[in-house]
């Protein structure tokens, strides 16, 4: 009956997709805008990367421009990935162009899944495996079971880098610090938390924060600003995107050393 069919197909092809990305080179909390463009950076240079994204729709902030105005702004310095990734724009002023959050952020998703990244949606990363003072690879649930509060153990993804892009929270990059007792690359040794915002600051210091914090884990984005102790920056996401593209050349020349 088709009935069976549509229900065997699914959860076959699903279970080979999982099976398939139980191990891989880079595994990507978040699924906001720098974390979709790593992932499209990475698969385009033959990496094999899963995305993991607590919600329904990844895609973070982007989605919903400024205050549901789903318009955002991108400067000059990141119209090179805009371009390639096709996004449509037009010039506001000076050196900012405007563009649809909807549009924007389907592209985004588009590109990188056909460049061969896989998205899990619905996926919490709960916390990492933690091997010879190294962060290797991450431990996951379905979103709502946590959010039930349900007692359901999660499973485990190998990877050869980790990358913390849960935005505002920076909610891996707290969780390897406090539950290992170690020290963060960030003047406190520890995530030091977002300041208000400031355009301009927020925007250079997202890229200038992007980096490898722990052996094995790199931050990118707000979780960038969040764990240096930098500025928010609102709905312009030229920095989101070109930290995106720097995390990813990070990991690449490290994995490929």
């Amino acid at each position: 009956m088709i009935e069976s069919e549509v229900s065997r197909g699914i959860i076959s092809s699903y279970f080979k997709k999982l099976e398939n990305n139980l191990e891989v080179d880079v595994a990507i909390v978040g699924g906001g805008p720098s974390g979709i463009v790593a992932a499209y950076y990475l698969a385009k240079a033959n990496k094999k990367v899963a995305l993991f994204d607590s919600k329904l729709s990844p895609g973070g902030g982007m989605w919903g421009g400024a205050m549901m105005f789903n318009e955002i702004i991108v400067q000059e310095e990141a119209m090179d990935i805009i371009k390639e990734l096709e996004v449509n724009y037009h010039k506001y002023k000076d050196n900012l162009y405007l563009m649809d959050s909807v549009h924007t952020t389907s592209s985004l998703l588009y590109h990188a899944t056909k460049a061969g990244a896989t998205i899990f949606n619905c996926y919490t990363v709960e916390d990492v495996i933690f091997k010879n003072q190294e962060v290797n690879g991450v431990v996951v649930n379905w979103s709502p079971v946590l959010k039930l509060g349900m007692h359901v153990d999660p499973i485990n993804i190998i990877a050869k880098a980790v990358i913390d892009g849960t935005g505002h929270d920076s909610t891996i990059s707290k969780t390897v610090a406090s539950k290992n007792g170690i020290d963060l690359a960030t003047s406190t040794g520890q995530v030091i938390g977002e300041r208000s915002l400031d355009v301009l600051k927020g925007e250079e210091a997202t890229v200038e924060n992007t980096k490898e914090i722990y052996p094995g884990l790199f931050v990118c984005g707000m979780a960038a600003n969040g764990v240096s102790g930098s500025f928010r920056m609102g709905p312009i996401f030229g920095g989101m995107i070109m930290s995106g593209k720097k995390v990813s050349e990070l990991i690449i020349k490290k994995l490929e050393k």
